[in-house]
């Protein structure tokens, strides 16, 4: 019953980063004039350096959240150690691009200071975690390296949970506005809390291994 489980919640896991990632192809389809960008005003739009940092961050984000639910896999870690360490290079690099590009973008974020400050934290902290895990591994600390990239992929699946939290909140307070200011840090800032009892889980199994 709990390999079952764990199962089920693995699957959800990286079914719902996969989609999510994959989400930025719909800019590329249809009308960008839907959702998020509906509420920005046409000059905004217009502007060529925040419509780079803007792709600059929806794509190499969603690549980074495309990919970056692997390195969790225990099963890849221990025998594919090159595609691990080739992949998160990948997401550092995706991170890097994708960080600088929206802590620029949340300078112009829909509702004003809160959510020019809650994105732009949110922007700082994924690119510092992703930095210590970077820095943590080339000093041969793993078990560092492997909780700041819980903190670093937490922030990443913001974009997830945003879209999990921002429908919910619009039916409960009637309107879009509310509801941003609400998800511009509800979608990240419980998910540090998250993966910080992820850590102390982990922490408690290597103590009872070593004990």
């Amino acid at each position: 019953m709990n390999k079952l489980i764990y199962k089920s919640k693995w699957f959800l896991f990286s079914a719902l980063s996969i989609i999510v990632g994959l989400y930025p192809i719909i800019y590329f389809i249809i009308d960008r004039h839907f959702g998020l960008l509906s509420s920005k005003d046409q000059e905004l739009l217009n502007d060529i350096t925040w419509n780079y940092a803007f792709y600059g961050h929806i794509i190499l984000g969603g690549l980074a959240l495309l990919i970056g639910w692997t390195q969790f896999s225990s099963r890849i870690r221990r025998n594919k150690v090159s595609l691990h360490r080739n992949i998160g290079k990948l997401y550092i690099i995706a991170v890097l691009i994708s960080g600088l590009c929206g802590f620029y973008i949340a300078q112009f974020a829909t509702g004003g200071v809160s959510n020019v400050i809650g994105f732009s934290l949110s922007a700082i902290i994924w690119l510092t975690t992703t930095f210590l895990a970077y820095r943590s591994i080339k000093n041969r600390k793993i078990q560092l390296h492997k909780e700041f990239m819980i903190y670093s992929y937490a922030v990443c699946f913001s974009a997830v949970t945003l879209r999990i939290w921002l429908p919910i909140l619009i039916l409960i307070t009637g309107e879009f506005i509310s509801a941003y200011l609400i998800v511009g840090w509800l979608s990240w800032v419980p998910n540090l809390f998250a993966a910080y009892f992820i850590i102390l889980r982990e922490r408690k199994k290597l103590n009872i291994q070593n004990v």
